[in-house]
């Protein structure tokens, strides 16, 4: 194969990973569940190959790289070349079942505009998380 723009090899490992991440767009992902994906199917990619090929997309611009806390392992998600529909993305996870939901909303988007403007300070949406319980895990305790 041969290189891309970016000075990186575009092997068939690499291309079976970005169209893995392709085809689940909107999906969020660990490196692991990368990984166990690919055995699962009979395809072994390495851990290493993986996470190089993360870097390099999050790099590129084509998936974003969410570190949400100490415990938990980063996630990636496609994006493509654009972002998310509804101005930025924030993300919600559930304390209990530790699902990663999208948060796109305007009051949402107020309030970080409203923390620049009269606090100064801009908030980063890919490090912005909310804790909480998901619908289904309250459904479950009821």
């Amino acid at each position: 194969m041969g290189r891309t723009k970016s000075g990186s090899y575009n092997t068939k490992q690499s291309c079976e990973i970005l169209n893995f991440l392709k085809e689940n767009e909107g999906s969020h992902f660990t490196s692991q569940e990368i990984s166990d994906y690919f055995r699962a199917q009979g395809t072994n990619i390495g851990q290493a190959t993986i996470y190089r090929r993360l870097d390099r997309l999050t790099t590129d611009g084509l998936v974003n790289k969410y570190i949400i806390d100490e415990k938990s392992p980063a996630c990636y998600e496609y994006i493509g070349t654009k972002h998310c529909k509804h101005g930025n993305c924030y993300h919600m996870k559930c304390e209990k079942c530790g699902t990663l939901i999208h948060l796109s909303c305007e009051e949402i988007n107020e309030f970080f505009e409203h923390v620049s403007k009269e606090h100064g300070f801009v908030l980063d949406p890919k490090r912005t998380v909310f804790y909480g319980i998901c619908d289904k895990c309250i459904e479950q305790e009821s």
